[in-house]
């Protein structure tokens, strides 16, 4: 950490620099910005010659950076919201996102092209986090997951430098973003592929937790048989959501969300064993599991190595145990398809698994803190099982180095630390699933 005196005057360069603002703690606006935070600094850039000057402030002061709420306390935090541009080129089936654009910026853009790319079920995800961590969503069996459609991303590096990587421009920092994260550089663009998609249907069916082993076998048995293009998710929810009748608010609820890259009169079809009811359009199915801010939380995973009979009956009694009314979701999502078949070169070795867990605590009273805990806890002991030992990082929070390893492969963790070394060889951006450099 560097002098006061020249943390004062550094700090002084960089708000007359950035043509974004700079907030420090005490500055008006920094607890709106600090989103959940404490950062030393929050410099929210205009533009990528901004988040150069960020980099490089906190280079001279010694200080570590993450993008958005990533950082912890005494760091950098790098602020993207005003770079939220979306620009698709139709006749390519491209698009280019800025580093700061969110998953509901993207589906308005594409959707009058009746293109797509798979998303993150939450619209307020911003898309290079999302992309570059390997996550997962509604398309991903039709289409593949997002990151094999990453194209190209401009990044500012460690040293404060603009450079662009793809498969012929950095190949091994291109590479090591495919499930990387943000460990080599702040993303300022990503260039995505784009697929066909005029239609999406979708729907929420909701049932009482007793119905739930019919349920969950009668949709294991949809995924088995029908199209890549049918996907979802089984979950365990409760809390006061608009979606959920008034008389089942406050106790578990039972629902499987049906999914089809197409129309819903097909949806309907594929679906039969379960009662399906109207379709939804894409971007209401992006939203409907949005994350309400402000709450506390805990994520995790377990990649599945199939979903046997004795599987379903564990999970539909967990489902039944979970903290209530708190806005929990207890999901069991499927994969194969394109994910299965996509290239397996990438960092991201979950995309064999055909089915993942995936508990995810929502609580207000600090009071929750130990029932929510002890549950995610409780299932992920309970499927370990069935475990493949692979994990979406993109779905849990700060469990080790171990699961971090598991995130991104064994096998891959020496040349990330190497792609690591090359580019950020002090650790600079160490927030979130860190690879250390070799």
């Amino acid at each position: 950490m560097a002098p006061l005196s020249k943390t004062g005057a550094a700090l002084a360069a960089l708000r007359d620099e950035l043509s974004g603002e700079v907030f420090a703690p005490g500055d008006a606006g920094y607890d709106a910005a600090r989103a959940g935070s404490r950062p030393a600094v929050i410099a929210r850039c205009a533009d990528p010659a901004d988040v150069m000057r960020a980099v490089r402030f906190a280079r001279d002061l010694d200080l570590p950076v993450a993008v958005g709420g990533a950082v912890g306390y005494g760091g950098v935090m790098v602020d993207l919201c005003r770079m939220r541009e979306v620009s698709v080129a139709p006749e390519a089936r491209t698009v280019r996102v800025e580093g700061g654009a969110t998953m509901s910026g993207l589906d308005r853009a594409c959707r009058p092209y009746g293109l797509a790319a798979p998303g993150a079920p939450d619209s307020a995800a911003g898309v290079a986090g999302f992309v570059l961590g390997g996550g997962t969503g509604w398309l991903d069996r039709a289409f593949g997951l997002a990151v094999d459609g990453l194209r190209g991303a401009e990044l500012v590096t460690a040293d404060a430098e603009r450079i662009r990587a793809g498969p012929e421009e950095h190949p091994e920092l291109f590479w090591a973003l495919h499930g990387g994260g943000g460990n080599f550089g702040v993303a300022t663009s990503l260039t995505l592929d784009l697929r066909e998609l005029p239609e999406f249907g979708a729907t929420l069916l909701l049932y009482r937790p007793e119905r739930g082993p019919e349920v969950v076998r009668a949709f294991r048995e949809a995924i088995e048989t029908g199209p890549d293009r049918l996907s979802g998710a089984l979950l365990y929810l409760s809390g006061p959501l608009g979606f959920v009748p008034e008389e089942l608010v406050g106790r578990p609820v039972c629902g499987v969300l049906v999914t089809y890259a197409g129309g819903a009169g097909t949806l309907r079809e594929l679906a039969a064993p379960l009662p399906v009811a109207d379709g939804l359009p894409y971007a209401e199915a992006l939203g409907m599991f949005d994350t309400r801010p402000g709450l506390r939380s805990l994520s995790s995973a377990e990649c599945l190595t199939g979903l046997p009979d004795d599987l379903v009956d564990l999970y539909c009694s967990l489902g039944a145990r979970m903290p209530v009314p708190t806005g929990t979701r207890h999901l069991l999502f499927p994969q194969g398809g394109a994910v299965a078949a996509g290239p397996h070169d990438y960092p991201v070795p979950f995309r064999d698994a055909p089915w993942v867990a995936h508990p995810f605590a929502r609580w207000e009273d600090p009071a929750d803190d130990e029932r929510a805990v002890d549950w995610v806890r409780e299932v992920r002991s309970g499927v370990a099982p069935w475990s493949t030992g692979d994990v979406p990082l993109d779905l849990i929070g700060d469990e080790g180095a171990e699961r971090v390893r598991a995130g991104l492969g064994v096998g891959n963790m020496l040349r990330l630390e190497k792609v690591k070394r090359a580019y950020d060889p002090d650790n600079v951006f160490r927030f979130g699933h860190n690879v250390r450099p070799l």
